[in-house]
């Protein structure tokens, strides 16, 4: 079923950019796009974590460096059957993470400077236990490649503007700069749209459920899910995208009315309810 979805969201957004392109150039605005989408959704299979990862300016490390935060991932990634995934440091202060890789031999998991500084332990791990779920249900290729191809429609958006700006927009048609405005106007929220539809919100209720099985302490992933949401509601990330804000943990735009219109997440009060109801079954 992920398959599908991937191929039909690359075949989705591969139409979007090509309409995209015929209203900023015409059919040779088409033709263009359409190269571009091919080589987009070729590289978005085989390179989209590399991409996002540079987007948030990822680091790897290893053992030695975060011995304790290697040493969680390591743990839970043998509990879980699966390989173990690089890990990413991102410089961002706001706490989050987030998994990607196109599958689990190829899977890596990026947290936060600021998630090491807020959460105790026992919710790091629950947390890193979340993203190990994704990559257990195979939730990340779908979510990278998402990440991608959205990133290159906002981009087509950001040409259109500047194009219509200084007049260069269009085909031979006097209203061709009009009407590409118009078009990208619509393409960032469709974008966001399709998004919201491709990623499920029950996925992230799944990869609770799974990951509070893989780390053992449904409350310490409740616990953290409280802890970034009421940091999110307060302090937004300021570097994420709505391209993006699926992949993490938690909505990094969760203090941004309009982002929140798009939100891929479900509500953190329900997430935290139904994994204190896993505890005390557990119990």
């Amino acid at each position: 079923m992920n398959t599908f979805k991937t191929g039909m969201l690359m075949a989705v957004l591969t139409a979007l950019l090509v309409l995209a392109g015929s209203a900023l150039g015409g059919r040779g605005g088409a033709i263009f796009a359409f190269i571009f989408a091919l080589l987009m959704n070729f590289g978005s299979y085989w390179f989209s974590d590399k991409i996002v990862l540079k987007m948030y300016r990822g680091r790897e490390i290893g053992r030695d460096e975060f011995p304790q935060l290697f040493g969680m991932v390591e743990r839970l990634s043998r509990r879980a059957g699966l390989p173990m995934p690089r890990i990413y440091l991102t410089p961002q202060p706001e706490p989050n993470a987030f998994a990607t890789g196109r599958d689990p031999r190829h899977a890596a998991i990026a947290v936060t400077s600021g998630i090491t500084q807020l959460l105790d332990d026992q919710e790091l791990e629950g947390v890193l236990s979340h993203e190990i779920a994704h990559i257990k249900n195979r939730d990340i290729l779908i979510s990278s490649i998402a990440a991608a191809l959205a990133g290159a429609i906002t981009m087509l958006a950001s040409i259109a503007r500047w194009g219509l700006i200084f007049g260069g927009l269009g085909s031979d048609d006097d209203d061709g700069g009009g009407l590409a405005a118009i078009v990208m106007m619509i393409m960032a929220p469709l974008a966001a749209m399709l998004i919201q539809m491709a990623i499920s919100r029950a996925r992230e209720y799944q990869a609770d459920r799974v990951g509070a099985g893989v780390c053992g302490h449904p409350r310490g992933l409740a616990s953290a899910l409280e802890k970034l949401e009421d940091y999110a509601r307060r302090r937004p990330m300021s570097q994420a995208t709505p391209a993006t804000a699926h992949m993490f943990i938690v909505n990094p735009l969760r203090g941004k009315s309009m982002a929140a219109l798009f939100s891929t997440h479900p509500p953190t009060e329900e997430r935290v309810k139904r994994l204190r109801e896993l505890a005390v079954a557990g119990n």
